[in-house]
């Protein structure tokens, strides 16, 4: 059974399990940017024996969202991002539009929030609690797709609620931000994960976007030194290459395409889910997620469970768009699992 908050990942103890080099693995579980950007930048000259000052980060992020250094506040990556922002409201109530990223789960349950999930699949005008934080990823996880959710923020702000939005995945679309409400709607909240575009999650920076008001509060409780220097100097170097977020952009969306018109193709799969980000939902038609998962083992691919997502059961798997190399190996795989 898939452990409740269980992730996508783990290409370590895959390759342990299958005995075979990490290199080998066609990690399609993990929903991070298979392109890199180009850095410039040699961490045998950093200057580590000074504590970090982070003025050029806070500048280089806020030029990337073209927002004022005082409307962020960085963090230890999203995770800590997010359990920091719900200690830091001390709320009772959370509403999750479901299925969601586990980690917003994770955090209720720790924090001691009422929780309140909708199924933004069948039921996404459900009525919300006055006074609650409401949480909603967009695009989408695990299916990627992008809300237009100006009449929900109006809602929302109508049932006194604060709100956050999950943006990690934005970047992979040309669609628009919420950005530009934070100083209409006096209680929104917005998340960034730069380092799922960026391809670098081992990089633990993301970030929380706000009013200046509600970030100076947020800082009040913050730790002086949070991001190590080669964390902040690896997004500094990221964020230069200029030519990378539409190069990314665009190889992302070509591939995305060519995989989807596969998935489509296979009579494995019952539903393909319309994604506007780098991954796809899909729903099995006469196989469990865990056995569709032994199934590509040796073929040496990885590809994510979704059973233990809010809605979903052990039907569902998500798979990530990655080069046209492992496209290719699992077109070939499909092919050969449906002529068993």
């Amino acid at each position: 059974m898939l452990e409740e908050f269980a992730h996508g990942g783990g290409v370590e103890q895959f390759a342990l399990d299958i005995n075979c080099k990490i290199d080998d693995i066609i990690d399609l579980s993990s929903n991070i940017n298979f392109l890199k950007p180009n850095i410039d930048i040699d961490f045998n000259t950093l200057d580590i024996s000074a504590y970090p000052t982070y003025d050029t980060l806070y500048n280089a992020i806020a030029l990337n969202y073209g927002i004022d250094t005082k409307q962020l506040e960085l963090f230890n990556g999203g995770s800590n991002a997010i359990f920091t922002l719900f200690r830091h409201l001390d709320l009772e109530k959370c509403t999750i539009y479901s299925p969601a990223y586990l980690e917003y789960k994770k955090a209720v349950k720790k924090m001691n929030y009422k929780l309140h999930s909708i199924n933004r699949f069948t039921n996404i005008n459900d009525e919300v609690e006055n006074n609650s934080l409401v949480i909603f990823v967009n695009p989408s996880t695990p299916d990627g797709k992008f809300y237009d959710i100006e009449k929900l923020l109006k809602y929302w702000d109508s049932k006194n609620c604060t709100v956050l939005i999950d943006e990690s995945f934005l970047d992979f679309t040309n669609s628009k931000s919420v950005i530009e409400y934070i100083d209409i709607y006096s209680k929104l909240y917005i998340l960034k994960s730069m380092t799922k575009f960026y391809s670098s999650a081992g990089i633990r920076v993301g970030c929380i976007v706000s009013n200046i008001s509600n970030i100076a509060k947020l800082k009040e409780d913050e730790p002086m030194w949070k991001i190590s220097q080669f964390d902040s100097s690896y997004l500094q170097s990221a964020l230069k290459d200029t030519n990378f977020k539409q190069l990314a952009k665009n190889q992302n969306n070509q591939n995305r395409l060519i995989l989807e018109k596969i998935l489509k193709n296979s009579n494995l799969f019952e539903k393909v889910y319309s994604t506007n980000a780098n991954y796809f939902l899909i729903k099995l038609k006469n196989i469990k997620a865990f056995e569709f998962q032994e199934k590509l083992k040796p073929y040496k691919i990885m590809i994510r469970n979704c059973s233990n997502f809010d809605f979903l059961d052990e039907q569902y798997i998500r798979i990530a768009v990655k080069d046209i190399k492992s496209i290719e190996v699992l077109q070939t795989a499909l092919k050969e699992i449906t002529n068993e």
